[in-house]
């Protein structure tokens, strides 16, 4: 038995289901997934709370199967935040770090240039989450990823803040208290959590973008250089397909999903009528019918992502487009979005990771994984030996949940 074993959760509080998972992290380096649990979504409206009891219920319930599979008590977990109000947008500054070109860079300066660059640059009524620097400038020399220990007088910052709207980050928080989730201190954009999930390094580096297809919201990650340059939520998703089906079709939401899932492919075959047997009740529908209108709202939606991948002036994107999520489980999804943006795409499922499952390592459980991830860097159980609950091991900091400054954007929180 390995001893010196980890545990670390992440929770995807997302519009249509709450999942969860619990990961055990070995000292050689190995994560392996030994509970999950998802659990029906009530409470939020487009990727945000919009009341305060039912999601909490909601979690209980997945909590408590995840609870149940490993034999250990959930007290503190990374969290996803979903709204639409969640965005980035590039900021810089800069400050006078010594009086002589001979000062060493330390971390007072650091906090100090962060200050300089967020300062007037946010909102009010938004929430910093974190801060992604993508270079940095010492006495005019650029492209400096990590200034530490360097001499210089003038330091200069180009980044990225990543914000939502208070309101949106307090009532997740409140949520989360309410469910003994508490304190949350990782709480991260649901596409960002996946992007971590399933991305290489290689990809970050050579241009690739991310598409988070969830319930009602889509979200996009665009990486380039290593770093997130772009990110936006939009209030569309998969649910509105089978909205729209269950509409023009005078079909119950149930049979309009199941429409979605069974016979809607990304590559709209025709063939014979469609017929399903939903209790004692018999639906036949027009194949012709059924991919005219799934095809209108999944042209809406990836017309929408084109416009954000344009938007970010991210050009090149060499390694394509990934796509995540529970609408990423559509049949062929892939080859239709590969037609309508007009890059590689590809499925994204976690990787580097075992789990006592393979129903965990889908697209829809990206994000939970992507938050477990990054709620090992930031805490973690002691081994399950040792009864120690999360709530005690809060003050372990590891590397952050985006970069290498967490620790220094802590008092934003």
């Amino acid at each position: 038995m390995d001893e010196k074993a980890r545990f670390a959760v992440g929770i995807d509080v997302g519009t249509s289901k709450v999942r969860a998972v619990l990961g055990r992290f070995g000292s050689d380096g190995s994560v392996n997934v030994i509970g999950y649990g998802e659990a029906p979504s009530v409470g939020l409206r487009r990727g945000s709370v919009k009341e305060l009891t039912s999601p909490v219920k909601a979690i209980d319930t997945c909590l408590h199967t995840v609870e149940g599979m490993c034999g250990i008590e959930v007290h503190s977990a990374g969290v996803s935040i979903n709204g639409v109000s969640v965005g980035s947008a590039k900021i810089d500054g800069m400050i006078a770090v010594g009086v002589s070109a001979d000062h060493e860079i330390n971390d007072d300066d650091i906090a100090r240039l962060n200050d300089a660059a967020i300062a007037g640059k946010v909102p009010a009524n938004r929430k910093v989450l974190d801060l992604v620097p993508y270079e940095y400038i010492l006495d005019g020399q650029g492209n400096i990823s990590e200034p530490y220990g360097m001499k210089g007088a003038r330091l200069e910052l180009r980044a990225n803040v990543i914000s939502t709207l208070v309101s949106d980050y307090e009532n997740l928080q409140k949520v989360c208290e309410s469910a003994q989730i508490s304190p949350v201190e990782c709480v991260m954009p649901s596409v960002v959590a996946a992007a971590d999930a399933v991305l290489t390094t290689t990809q970050k580096e050579n241009g690739v973008a991310v598409v988070d297809l969830g319930a009602s919201t889509t979200g996009v990650a665009v990486y380039e250089e290593g770093e997130l340059q772009y990110l936006s939520v939009m209030p569309m998703g998969s649910n509105d397909i089978t909205k729209d089906l269950a509409t023009v079709l005078m079909a119950i939401p149930e049979v309009a999903e199941e429409l979605k899932l069974r016979y809607v492919t990304g590559k709209f075959e025709d063939g014979k009528d469609i017929v399903i047997n939903h209790g004692k009740e018999k639906y036949e529908f027009s194949r012709e019918q059924v991919n005219e209108v799934a095809k209108a709202r999944m042209e809406e939606i990836f017309e929408a992502v084109a416009a954000q991948l344009k938007m970010s002036k991210c050009e090149r994107l060499s390694e394509g487009v990934v796509l995540v999520g529970g609408g990423a489980k559509m049949r062929a999804i892939d080859s239709f979005a590969k037609e309508q943006l007009q890059r590689a795409v590809r499925i994204g499922t976690p990787r580097n990771i075992a789990a006592v499952t393979e129903d965990v390592l889908k697209p829809e459980y990206a994000c939970a994984i992507g938050l477990m991830l990054a709620d090992n860097d930031m805490n973690s159980y002691a081994p399950s030996g040792e009864k120690e609950s999360r709530m005690s091991s809060h003050g372990k900091k590891g590397d952050g949940i985006f970069g290498k400054i967490k620790s220094i954007l802590k008092k934003y929180k």
